[in-house]
């Protein structure tokens, strides 16, 4: 089969196009600017990226012209629309109605629409970017995929936050989790990659990126997430804050004149890592640089991050009553080996060792853990694209 997975944002578009029988990508790229003037990304496997620039006032035309791409006489992958079997959604936020992978139906985007107050940026962008597909390739069978569907499996006792219970059962506040498809993805292949029965397993997964967050994995189940309602939950980040005390938001507005929302801006946008380092950037490569000539503050920024990822793992571990395994994934996660280090070093009373030289392995699957490690430690590159890929064709093969 050939799926074409589609990730919308509200002025953004990230497509590919993958064999399901031999999961090779066969084509991917993204549109940028949708609204503003467009620019369309286009890489078949193989080749260099093509790049065009071109109006695209809606999504509509953004993924006409991705459809277009795919269809080029020289550098396109399919001959007719036809050749798609399938089409991949990336939804962001399925509440409590979804607790995996579903078929694309009139009821669904239905519910998926109710959920918008809890993604009001993000729901409503893969909803166009779901209805476009459907107009555009009538009869081709879609597939939504949710980022908090992973983390459905969360007992009361780690979703549940305590305040009046009433507010959960109106108004259905409690912690959700992201980076789902990304969680699942990695444990899986945690458990692959060092030869664990997935189903008898306790597996951390450490999603490092721009957005960070961490889950306690137990026998294939997500049993406790850092994300909560909102992805501001959790860990320090590159721009967000994390878990602060709430009462900033009132202390914040009073002192700055603002409303909640102009405050959760600054938690959302000008916090983490860049905020901690005055603005100097939320790319730890930066940040290590300045904090190697000397740079206080981007020291500090460094430390409170590996510190709440620390304290995060440790708090998993507890949660787990043990663990078999430490993964890290995602753009920090694969490729800051000074971050792994720092992390890992603070569980020697585990027993726990890394091995230098193979913390230095990046782009593949590697266990960086020493062999006398108490737990196995490893670097398992995310492929959400490829999950979503996966998870379409198992719902296809279910619903025939």
């Amino acid at each position: 089969m050939k799926v074409l997975i589609i990730n919308c944002g509200s002025s953004s578009l990230k497509y590919q196009v993958i064999d399901s029988d031999s999961e090779e990508v066969l084509a991917k790229g993204l549109c940028e600017r949708i609204g503003i003037d467009g620019r369309l990304v286009y890489q078949k496997a193989g080749l260099d990226k093509e790049i065009t620039e071109a109006p695209m006032p809606t999504h509509k035309e953004a993924i006409q012209m991705v459809l277009d791409a795919l269809q080029n006489p020289k550098t396109g992958v399919i001959s007719s629309l036809k050749e798609i079997d399938a089409v991949g959604h990336r939804v962001v936020h399925g509440g409590e109605e979804f607790s995996g992978s579903v078929l694309i139906t009139d009821e669904m985007i239905k519910a998926v629409e109710n959920c918008t107050d809890l993604a009001p940026l993000h729901n409503p962008a893969n909803l166009i970017g779901i209805r476009v597909c459907k107009e555009l390739m009538p009869g081709t069978p879609m597939v939504g995929c949710f980022d908090t569907a992973f983390h459905q499996t969360m007992p009361a006792k780690a979703y549940l936050y305590p305040i009046p219970i009433e507010y959960y059962e109106k108004y259905h506040i409690r912690k959700y989790g992201f980076h789902g498809t990304s969680h699942s993805f990695v444990s899986k292949e945690t458990a692959k990659f060092l030869g664990l029965d997935l189903n008898h397993s306790k597996i951390i997964v450490c999603h490092l990126g721009n957005g960070a967050s961490i889950s306690a994995v137990k026998d294939g189940r997500c049993i406790d997430t850092s994300m909560g309602l909102t992805p501001l939950a959790g860990l320090c980040m590159g721009t967000r804050s994390g878990d602060v005390d709430p009462s900033i938001v009132e202390f914040l507005g009073k002192k700055l004149n603002l409303d909640a929302s102009g405050v959760l801006q600054i938690l959302n946008k000008k916090s983490g890592v860049l905020g901690l380092s005055r603005g100097l950037s939320s790319d730890f490569r930066d940040l290590s640089a300045a904090a190697e000539s000397g740079n206080r503050d981007a020291q500090n920024a460094l430390d409170v991050f590996c510190y709440r990822v620390t304290t995060t793992i440790g708090a998993y571990i507890a949660a787990l009553d043990g663990v078999d395994a430490i993964a890290f994934t995602a753009g920090i996660g694969e490729n800051d080996k000074d971050v792994r280090s720092t992390v890992m070093n603070n569980f020697h009373y585990m027993g726990i060792r890394i091995d230098e030289e193979k913390n230095s392995i990046r782009g593949e699957n590697v266990k960086i853990s020493t062999d006398d490690s108490k737990v196995a430690v490893c670097v398992i590159p995310t492929n959400e694209e490829l999950a979503i890929c996966r998870d379409t064709v198992a719902v296809l093969s279910e619903n025939k």
